[in-house]
């Protein structure tokens, strides 16, 4: 079923929030999928009800800009899905590829069992234009990528995924929404990634650096972090200078780990978030970081 602000460029926040309370008050419908990300969801939290919320439970899948209503669900003891947009999953030229097809299917039709993620030492970089026709004549073409990069890789972490896109979870702090006090995050798993917008790594940097500030980094005894979106229409990088940029908010997100929280063990490039092909974490569900073994595991 598709609500009536799906393809309204101009839907008023009210009335988000009213498709979001007449699909999770629908006991027809049995899952909810996003259609794409955006950047302006944090305007429709302040019109949620919680308590029809969290009376009609039910999975949500969507990522980026739905890093709002995700950490608007896991404070409401909700389990959401970090993955599974329409037009970026479903939507893909030809097919889903293989690692997110295994994945998703994994998160909607199996529950309480442990899923092995796998690195799929290939990436895309460059994509087509939606509005034109011949994106979807061909599967995309994609690259070679390293794997995972392990840090601090010494033990296995078992925790309660948290997280969602950097730049979101900035916003949040900023608006002081959605974020409880640091202790409520104590053992838990941390996954961030950042977007298309492909911000400096500096930037990436000083949202960390703010996260260890407020207390928050050093709570986490494990990180996820996403492979870097690093091409854009806007910034049409070649190789050499895709390479930078990676190698760059890599050198970021360590830097701020040494300062704020130098016994985390991360890892480094994990395929979820701006990407593809992308992994469905679950928010709010088990991960296990497997360091010794160089494994990680989720319960969808």
């Amino acid at each position: 079923m598709e609500y009536a602000t799906t393809r309204r460029m101009d839907a008023s926040p009210q009335e988000r929030a009213a498709d979001i309370h007449a699909a999770f008050a629908d006991p027809t419908i049995k899952a909810v999928f996003t259609s794409i990300g955006g950047d302006d969801q944090i305007t429709v939290l302040r019109h949620l009800d919680r308590e029809l919320v969290k009376a009609n439970p039910k999975p949500f899948f969507g990522w980026s800009d739905n890093t709002n209503f995700l950490v608007y669900l896991w404070n409401s003891g909700i389990v959401g899905y970090y993955g599974g947009a329409v037009m970026a999953e479903f939507g893909r030229p030809v097919a889903m590829h293989p690692l997110t097809e295994g994945a998703l299917r994994a998160a909607v039709f199996t529950s309480g069992e442990e899923y092995e993620l796998a690195s799929p030492g290939e990436t895309r970089y460059v994509a087509g234009r939606w509005e034109d026709p011949a994106t979807f004549e061909a599967a995309p073409a994609m690259e070679p990528a390293g794997g995972w990069i392990w840090h601090n890789a010494d033990r296995v972490v078992e925790g309660v995924s948290w997280g969602g896109c950097l730049e979101i979870v900035s916003w949040l702090m900023m608006a002081d929404r959605e974020i409880l006090p640091a202790e409520r995050y104590e053992g838990c798993v941390l996954f961030l990634e950042t977007s298309e917008e492909m911000p400096s790594a500096d930037e990436v940097y000083r949202i960390l650096r703010n996260m260890g500030e407020r207390g928050l980094l050093a709570r986490f005894p494990a990180l996820l972090m996403g492979r870097p979106q690093s091409w854009s229409f806007e910034a049409p990088l070649a190789a050499e200078e895709r390479g930078r940029y990676v190698s760059g908010q890599r050198e970021a997100v360590l830097r701020a780990l040494k300062e704020y929280a130098p016994d985390t063990l991360a890892v480094l490039d994990v395929d979820l978030g701006h990407t593809d092909p992308r992994i469905v974490m679950p928010y709010g569900g088990r991960v296990r970081v497997d360091g010794l073994a160089r494994r990680i595991f989720v319960t969808y």
